[in-house]
């Protein structure tokens, strides 16, 4: 689920903000109760990517089933050459 620091924010940008996180935490320059906030905010944007993730997975198996509605394995380079056409 999406909170107010997360929602409209693109996945990339939430990795970068993930990665600040784990700088600042490594550096140990963080006192107890600020290293717990900022490690809460990490946990929440990482399940923000989780979902996001999730929800690019879905749509993918969703564009890639036939129309038996069965999931159909392609090569990668493939499925590219094939965007576009008409079945």
């Amino acid at each position: 689920m999406a909170n107010k620091q997360t929602s409209g924010q693109s996945y990339e940008a939430a990795l970068e903000d993930i990665e600040r996180i784990v700088e600042q935490l490594e550096s140990g320059e963080l006192s107890l109760e600020d290293s717990l906030a900022v490690f809460e905010k990490g946990v929440g944007l990482t399940k923000y990517c989780y979902q996001k993730l999730d929800e690019v997975e879905k749509k993918i198996e969703i564009l890639t089933k036939d129309r038996e509605g069965k999931l159909q394995l392609k090569n990668f380079e493939a499925g590219v050459d094939k965007l576009g056409e008409d079945e």
